[in-house]
């Protein structure tokens, strides 16, 4: 008599939040329908980001502020691997961790949520005061840039709650992601998207990243299947450049890249966070060169102030 081998059980970690729980379970689906012998349960952890509220995320330090409870998970053996916002994922990861996959990436663009009484407005015509709300320094930074006559206030919590404070009043308008509007379908509050040219996106904005032990070659193959080459390509040179920029999730970087054919061309930017300077510069080179492309883009960043607007930032943030 043969005795049927139990199916295996994989273990995803996902933060509690609303979005994190829609992107873990869009994961847990496309894996059960490649992989129908194999039991997928999700894990669900708060971390120092979701729990802490009242205080400007550039105030509580900004290296694994969404993903540090997940990946002691995946050290403790108590997790197989992590769902995460690839926006959130540092670009250095702890010792035996590492990045096992990066999903295809939907819109990476930032967009434009506004309060009733300005529906008649677009981002360039909104009238001097307008108080504008968002917890990003790089959108703070950008938007002060183009638009110095907008006022800004900082505005934590979850998307629901965000939405929830401007349609109460608090704030005339916010600044949120296109992506994670898409993603809980709340396309519909989308007033605006904002161009590049005016709001460079974060890096690795609109894509996924699962976070897994180093050598874990089993789980390695299972999310073979959803690796996207040309969004890894992207935000792998994305993510290259916030390293060699000593930049974590809360300074005001900025990026965007594409490929076309074989070529990568990625687009890097640093702005002072009163929005008085702005480096800006692209290059394009081979997608399969990533890396080296972001390594060489900071470098000509760094070269043109950004380092010295960068040590600034990080001198104020510390007060």
């Amino acid at each position: 008599m043969t005795v049927a081998t139990p199916p295996r059980t994989v273990r995803l970690a996902s933060r509690k939040s609303q979005l994190a729980l829609v992107q873990t379970y869009w994961v847990k689906a496309q894996l059960e329908s490649h992989f129908p012998d194999i039991t997928f349960e999700v894990e669900t952890m708060s971390t120092q980001g979701d729990k802490i509220l009242d205080v400007a995320l550039s105030k509580i330090g900004d290296k694994g502020l969404f993903t540090k409870e997940l990946e002691v998970g995946l050290i403790n053996k108590t997790a197989d691997f992590a769902v995460h916002s690839l926006k959130d994922l540092p670009t250095n990861l702890p010792e035996g961790l590492m990045l096992g996959c990066v999903t295809q990436r939907v819109d990476p663009a930032d967009a434009l949520v506004v309060h009733a009484k300005h529906q008649a407005h677009q981002l360039e015509t909104l009238p001097a005061g307008t108080v504008v709300g968002t917890s990003s320094l790089r959108r703070l930074a950008q938007l002060r840039y183009h638009y110095p006559h907008l006022e800004f206030k900082d505005i934590r919590g979850n998307l629901n709650t965000r939405l929830a404070k401007l349609d109460a009043g608090e704030y005339d308008a916010i600044i949120l992601a296109v992506a994670g509007l898409e993603r809980l379908e709340m396309s519909d509050r989308i007033h605006q998207i904002i161009p590049a040219e005016i709001s460079l996106h974060a890096v690795g904005q609109g894509a996924l990243g699962i976070e897994c032990r180093e050598g874990d070659q089993d789980i390695l193959d299972l999310l073979k299947v959803l690796e996207h080459t040309p969004t890894k390509q992207c935000t792998f040179a994305e993510r290259a450049l916030l390293r060699s920029l000593e930049g974590g999730c809360q300074v005001p970087i900025g990026v965007n890249s594409h490929i076309e054919g074989e070529t990568l061309t990625l687009v890097g930017m640093v702005a002072s966070l009163d929005g008085q300077q702005l480096i800006k510069d692209s290059l394009s080179g081979p997608a399969d060169q990533a890396e080296t492309l972001g390594q060489t883009l900071a470098a000509t960043l760094k070269a043109k102030g950004a380092g010295d607007i960068l040590a600034a930032i990080f001198a104020e943030i510390q007060r």
